[in-house]
């Protein structure tokens, strides 16, 4: 069975082929193709790469907006602000610099992996993914977006078209910790991502953490952010009851015991990188 590609220049152009036959979606492929090894393609492809307006990063008012087409490496050396940083320090942990400069921040997000290194900080940030459909474009929160592994939401017909990120408050940095087997080129053992601001006592007024890889599906531990309010940020105590949400498995990476053990210690550390950050 042969298969065709398709690169449209304009999104009503996708979405009518998308509704009229079988495609997968890529933009970098840096997922997709890969994944498939050396089986022959039987699935015809819808590259986004070359749709104009989903390569757009723009700060509104009250939102950035990050098209589809977006890459990790425009993240990385984008002029963002300080809550940012442990979006730009993720994406400085996808691959290698030719895959960041190739693969799409959306498309790290519509993978679904739980292990996917964007997923995290953009849940502190509070994102929203863009999606459009034939008639209509709709946001979903992230958090509600990916419902399991290689699972999400998206509905015949639509596609992600990119990522809307509320303005965090101006005093709030963030910070991203990472454990693989090695330094780079790695699949996280976990990870987590933190976005803190302090107020003029030093006291924290403001807290979002989200661990990945300890779970189908990376999420916020909201308990820890209420938790963590009204205190001082070199002096947190961080509970069993506070990571029970989690459920980290055992697989040859490490077991699920080490798993909570290095979430426990990486929010402290992307914590304090946060706080002092400056």
């Amino acid at each position: 069975m042969s298969a065709d590609y398709f690169m449209p220049e304009e999104l009503a152009e996708a979405l009518s082929l998308l509704k009229t036959r079988d495609l997968a979606i890529v933009a970098g492929g840096t997922d997709y193709f890969p994944a498939r090894g050396r089986a022959p393609l039987t699935q015809s492809i819808l590259d986004l790469s070359r749709l104009g307006d989903l390569q757009k990063l723009e700060t509104t008012e009250t939102h950035l907006e990050i098209g589809a087409g977006v890459t990790w490496a425009q993240i990385v050396h984008a002029d963002l602000p300080d809550a940012f940083l442990g979006l730009q320090a993720a994406g400085r942990e996808v691959g290698s610099i030719q895959i960041q400069n190739a693969g799409t921040i959306v498309g790290n997000v519509c993978n679904a992996s739980p292990a996917a290194d964007g997923i995290p900080p953009l849940l502190t940030l509070e994102a929203e993914v863009t999606i459009a459909g034939e008639n209509d474009t709709r946001f979903v929160p992230l958090q509600d977006f990916v419902t399991g592994v290689r699972r999400t939401t998206l509905q015949p017909g639509e596609i992600v078209i990119g990522l809307r990120i509320p303005t965090p408050p101006k005093h709030s940095v963030g910070a991203f910790q990472k454990l693989g087997a090695r330094r780079y080129l790695v699949i996280s053992i976990a990870m987590t991502a933190v976005v803190i601001g302090l107020d003029d006592q030093g006291h924290v007024d403001f807290a979002r953490i989200a661990v990945g890889a300890c779970s189908a599906v990376a999420q916020r531990l909201r308990d820890l952010e209420h938790d963590l309010l009204g205190q001082r940020a070199d002096n947190i105590s961080i509970t069993a009851d506070h990571l029970a949400s989690l459920a980290p498995i055992t697989d040859i990476r490490g077991d699920a015991a080490y798993r909570l053990d290095i979430v426990s210690t990486h929010i402290q550390r992307a914590i304090s990188e946060a706080v002092h950050h400056g």
